[in-house]
C-alpha cells in the first residue's frame, strides 16, 4: 500500500535560508517558495536523487505548525510523507486498522499538486505521517 519515500519534512522559519544550506552543502536543486495557504505553510523544496527535503515556514501565526517552530526554534523534523497509489484507497484501509486521520479526512493539494492527507502522530510511534497520491 505504501510507496516510496516521498518526502521528509522539516518545520524551520526560513525555509528560502535552510534550503540554501542543504543545497550548498549537497549540490542539490532547490525549488522556488511556495505558498500553501490551505496548509499554513511556505514550501521549498530541495530534491536530492532519492528523495526530497521540504522545508516549510509558518505563515503567520496561526499556521499549524507556528507552535512547532517556536517550541524548536533552530527548526525540526516535522513529518515523513510516502508515496500511494489510491489516496482514498489508502486512508480508508488506515482509517480501518486504527489511524486517526487529521482535519476533515477529505484529501487537500499539497506542495507538489497532488492530493495529500495527514495522520496522526500517536499513532505512528510520534511521527506525523503524509500520504501522497502517487
Amino acid at each position: 500500500m505504501l510507496g516510496r519515500l516521498n518526502h521528509v519534512a522539516i518545520a524551520v522559519k526560513d525555509a528560502k535560508q535552510a534550503a540554501k544550506i542543504y543545497g550548498t552543502a549537497f549540490n542539490a536543486e532547490i525549488s522556488d517558495a511556495v505558498p500553501l495557504p490551505e496548509h499554513g505553510v511556505i514550501t521549498v523544496l530541495v530534491t536530492l536523487p532519492t528523495t526530497t527535503i521540504a522545508f516549510i515556514e509558518p505563515r503567520g501565526a496561526a499556521s499549524p505548525i507556528a507552535k512547532f517552530v517556536e517550541r524548536n526554534a533552530d527548526g525540526g523534523i516535522h513529518h515523513v510523507c510516502y508515496d500511494v497509489p489510491d489516496i482514498i484507497a489508502a486512508r480508508d484501509r488506515m482509517i480501518a486498522e486504527g489511524a486517526r486521520v487529521l482535519g476533515d479526512g477529505q484529501p487537500k493539494i499539497g506542495a507538489h499538486g497532488k492530493p495529500v492527507l495527514f495522520f496522526h502522530p500517536k499513532d505512528f510511534s510520534g511521527a506525523l505521517v503524509e500520504i501522497e497520491q502517487a
